[in-house]
């Protein structure tokens, strides 16, 4: 793919750290797009008009960083993608900050009555009609997994007819992190399922027609409530009170989580 020229002139000492920020803002530019293939080594090293060794060295920093992808054998891959970009800098913050599960899932209640304000007024009937049948398939609950599944769909629904594309990728992600928890907290027992988010589906109903009512203060108070009830039935399950012993906050395994599920060799928070 054809390369734009650096933005300035390349002065000698730490080379390799502006030939990074220069394909760093080409790619969150679009300049250089998602999927894109790098040029080679080689020609990389001309346009820059350094060694091969710092060409490397940019790769691999730019890597690390998520934006590309280099593979053996193969030409580095442009690998930039919002969603994934948010969901590691927010794993990094939370488990650098040592936040417990609480204030983490504190926020996403302050998030979704944020996104509920914003549905309120601009979502349309159609994306309204939407959520509801997001809200009817959440409450079949065949198993956890499925049922895991329906529950994210809605959430996620209910931040993107927000239409505030931070707001919805900022819900969207840390969703993912509540039902990942709830998931591990339910040992696959249907029945505590059912416990927890099965008996709030008339609330999650309520919330929906809130916004077609387009009542943005009832709607707001419902999605707080939910999320309170939400947290404490989850906390309250049998294997969240046997963490809760050595792990009160639930940190340790908050951050636990989060290394499985949020890292460059894992899927979690990229565009669906």
């Amino acid at each position: 793919m054809p390369m734009s020229q650096p933005s300035a002139k390349l002065y000698r000492g730490r080379v390799a750290d502006q030939i990074v920020e220069d394909l760093r803002n080409q790619i969150l530019s679009g300049a250089l797009p998602d999927g894109a293939k790098l040029p080679s080594e080689r020609e990389l090293a001309a346009h820059y008009d350094v060694s091969g060794p710092t060409i490397r060295e940019a790769v691999r920093v730019l890597t690390a960083m998520g934006l590309l992808s280099a593979r053996n054998g193969s030409r580095t891959t442009v690998t930039a993608d919002g969603n994934a970009l948010l969901a590691m800098s927010i794993a990094s913050v939370v488990q650098f900050e040592k936040m417990s599960a609480t204030d983490v899932l504190g926020l996403l209640g302050a998030l979704n009555a944020y996104a509920v304000e914003q549905a309120v007024e601009r979502a349309s009937d159609e994306d309204i009609a939407g959520l509801r049948s997001a809200a009817e398939q959440a409450a079949e609950i065949v198993d956890v997994e499925s049922a895991a599944e329906a529950l994210k769909h809605y959430f996620v629904t209910l931040s993107a007819i927000s239409h505030n594309p931070l707001l919805a990728a900022l819900c969207r992600f840390i969703t993912e992190i509540q039902i990942g928890l709830a998931v591990e907290l339910s040992g696959g027992s249907t029945e505590d399922w059912r416990r927890v988010a099965g008996s709030l589906h008339k609330a999650r109903m309520d919330i929906v027609e809130a916004i077609a009512q387009r009542d943005s203060a009832r709607a707001v108070q419902l999605l707080r409530d939910y999320h309170r009830k939400v947290i404490e039935r989850t906390q309250s399950s049998p294997r969240a009170k046997e963490i809760r012993e050595t792990d009160p906050g639930l940190t340790t395994f908050l951050f636990s989580w989060l290394r499985a599920n949020v890292g460059l060799g894992n899927a979690l928070g990229r565009r669906r």
